[in-house]
């Protein structure tokens, strides 16, 4: 009997611990359903954007040497030196720098530190664009938006690089987020915040955060509470926020005298004004020097073979792959053996119509433009239906539309996709193929809400939604299949593609003869479908080094080199120039000046204290023949190479005095070799002052 106590302690723990595990399954299962699902899309973007990225090295090389420059003094910081010797400044905006500074600064100066912000960033994004369709449209819409953009493959691959962009579609994103809390309160605090959001934005890429002004303003003119005089009025105090924020840091690089500062990178005439509004703004829509067609090619900043030290001969001249190409191809004799294009596509093809499908942007940023096009008619007209006869007036009906949050959400991230896609498409000046990113979270909104509007007009209106909605698939299907054949890849998917949406039809025409339960795994079955290919080829995009400066995502676009992202032959050359300066008596502040700044970058990162003296284009007019002479007088630099990446583009007075003065040394003194005209040749400029000034007189 003696055992009975201890029977009975031992029945009530196992009770107890029944209760806790019937608890905790119960916890499971009143958990949302949305909220596993929410995870599950998240850890995919985390995996996109971070798998095997230490493989990428440094990427974006110039930005790195910049993040390391400004790690050396306050004075680069503020200013955004590329080089740690001041001299010239990086052609963007601080804060996503600012940022990897940060990031340097706390956990060491790495390739990853400097590539997890970017990548965190675009997880957030996709967190930030389930949020924002959530409260409008409902959580699936959330849900669906949230995946397609963790795919969209441009989105990927500047997640996986240390370009801003990114942080620019965070911010961006953010504010739709905060811009739509604006209109549900018609607080203007709320406006205010989306001010200070977009003033962040701009301090990231400048005039690009501008594209989703439109959405947000027509949006919040037309749904937000009060009368159209508070609504103008909120909108004038945030914009004055805006350009009061945005124009902060410029305005500081202004006011600071141009001698106590670098001079402004890629500007002509060394304003942060006139980078913004001409280079970086609207040079990007009416074309620009630099551009498609408008690259120049004049001598000034290279050495003629015709000019060889005694004793060299010329090499004969083996291209490096992955050089950056103006006209993408798909033909055998330009992939490499691992079925990579051996040449960077820049830029993408002319103006038109069609540009979002083409060769270029069209593997980056089309896979879901026309289900996106299609989508947001679709929802456009569900806002029109009601989804029940009312017996309300035309004029209390036309308000409630108004203040139907699906509205302004449809305003607010339509106008952006729209906007996005037209500037992109007319576009004559510099747009490079990684543009096509800021589409993502517009075109996954309108994705999204055309399905959820398709789900409710199909039964309702079956035979026009129908028809709307075969056309939309379709056409995404023939993009998707275009640019698979294009890219050859994946070519088993064709067949099943068109399989799969014919399926889905099927589903959907039984849910139009009033089988309303099919629509939705109908429709769920399509937008399963069309993510395959977009998936895998930004899966793919980790299978190799990211192009630092040209980012891409899929299996065949070219690729980077890791580390300082230098091919071969050009790292062996800059390492045999890093050790010659490190065992020869350089300039005090400059061990050496190079044309472009593509060419210093590895040489600060390797942890010399190099610089361009012709910005990253090699055409600045950062140095002129007298102040190069004043440096070389000082001690303060004294070898200059000229040649390399942009040699070609005419350089400056400075590269000008340089051929004319400076002592050319044989390239068997520091391991160059001579085999084209943009190849690397070394100048000594030691007790040259005088003649470097007389060359080409300031005037």
């Amino acid at each position: 009997m003696s055992t009975g106590p201890a029977t009975a302690s031992g029945v009530r723990n196992r009770r107890s611990a029944g209760r806790e595990q019937g608890s905790g399954a119960a916890l499971l299962r009143r958990l949302p359903a949305h909220i596993p699902a929410l995870a599950i899309i998240l850890a995919l973007s985390a995996g996109m954007n971070t798998w095997a990225l230490s493989r990428n090295g440094y990427a974006n090389a110039f930005y790195s040497a910049g993040v390391k420059s400004m790690l050396l003094s306050l004075h680069n910081f503020l200013y955004l030196s590329a080089d740690p010797g001041g001299l010239i400044s990086i052609d963007k905006p601080p804060l996503s720098l600012w940022l990897q500074v940060a990031s340097a600064k706390l956990f060491g100066f790495t390739p990853l530190s400097l590539l997890l912000p970017e990548a965190i960033a675009g997880v957030l994004c996709v967190w930030v664009l389930y949020l924002t369709l959530a409260r409008s449209f409902g959580r699936t819409a959330g849900l669906i938006g949230a995946a397609c953009l963790a795919v969209f493959p441009a989105f990927v691959a500047v997640s996986r690089d240390n370009n801003p962009d990114a942080l620019l579609i965070l911010l961006m994103t953010l504010s739709c987020l905060v811009a739509l809390a604006a209109i549900r309160s018609g607080r203007l605090s709320t406006l205010l915040l989306c001010a200070l959001i977009l003033g962040l934005a701009f301090n990231v890429k400048t005039l690009a955060c501008l594209l989703v002004v439109p959405g947000i303003a027509l949006a919040h003119l037309l749904c937000a509470p009060g009368s159209a005089a508070r609504r103008l009025g909120r909108l004038a105090a945030a914009g004055l926020l805006f350009a009061a924020i945005s124009l902060s840091w410029i305005t500081f690089v202004e006011l600071t005298p141009a001698s106590q500062r670098p001079y402004v990178g890629s500007s002509m005439h060394n304003s942060e004004l006139g980078l913004t509004f001409d280079y970086n703004g609207f040079g990007r829509l009416d074309g620009q020097l630099g551009g498609p067609e408008s690259i120049p090619n004049e001598p000034g900043a290279y050495v003629p073979l015709s000019r060889l030290a005694k004793g060299e001969a010329p090499v004969r001249h083996r291209p490096a792959p992955h050089a950056p190409s103006a006209k993408g191809s798909s033909r055998a004799s330009e992939t490499l053996p691992d079925g990579r294009a051996s040449r960077v596509t820049a830029f993408a093809q002319p103006p038109g119509p069609l540009r979002l499908l083409e060769q270029g942007l069209g593997s980056q940023g089309g896979w879901l433009l026309p289900l996106a096009v299609v989508g947001l008619i679709a929802a456009a007209i569900e806002l029109r239906i009601p989804a029940r006869p009312s017996s309300t007036a035309r004029g209390h009906a036309q308000d409630a539309l108004r203040r139907d949050p699906r509205l302004a959400g449809l305003i607010v991230l339509g106008g952006w996709f729209v906007v996005e896609a037209v500037f992109l498409s007319v576009a004559k000046g510099i747009v490079h193929p990684y543009y096509t990113s800021a589409l993502g979270p517009g075109a996954a909104a309108a994705a999204a809400v055309g399905l959820i509007a398709f789900a409710r007009l199909i039964p309702r209106r079956s035979i026009a939604a129908l028809l709307l909605l075969a056309l939309g698939l379709g056409l995404t299907a023939a993009a998707q299949i275009v640019i698979l054949h294009r890219d050859h890849y994946m070519a088993w998917l064709a067949p099943l593609l068109v399989a799969l949406l014919l399926l889905s039809l099927a589903g959907a025409l039984a849910a139009a003869l009033r089988l309303r339960r099919v629509a939705a795994p109908a429709l769920a079955l399509a937008l399963g479908a069309l993510l395959i290919a977009p998936t895998a080829y930004s899966a793919a995009t980790s299978g190799a080094p990211v192009q630092g400066t040209f980012p891409a995502a899929g299996p065949r676009a070219a690729a980077g080199y890791g580390g300082l992202d230098l091919p071969p032959e050009k790292l062996l050359l800059t390492r045999r120039l890093f050790r010659f300066l490190s065992t020869h008596q350089t300039g005090s502040r400059f061990s050496v000046l190079t044309v472009s700044s593509v060419t210093a970058a590895p040489l600060i990162l390797l942890g010399s204290p190099a610089a361009s003296l012709a910005g990253y284009s090699g055409d600045d007019p950062a140095l002129s023949a007298a102040q190069l002479a004043k440096l070389v007088a000082r001690r303060e630099a004294r070898y200059v190479l000229l040649g390399g990446p942009y040699s070609t583009r005419g350089g400056n007075e400075a590269t000008r005095a340089t051929l004319a003065a400076c002592r050319q040394l044989p390239s068997s003194a520091w391991g160059g070799i001579r085999s084209s005209p943009s190849s690397y040749v070394l100048f000594d400029c030691a007790s040259r002052a005088r003649q470097i000034a007389a060359a080409h007189p300031t005037t």
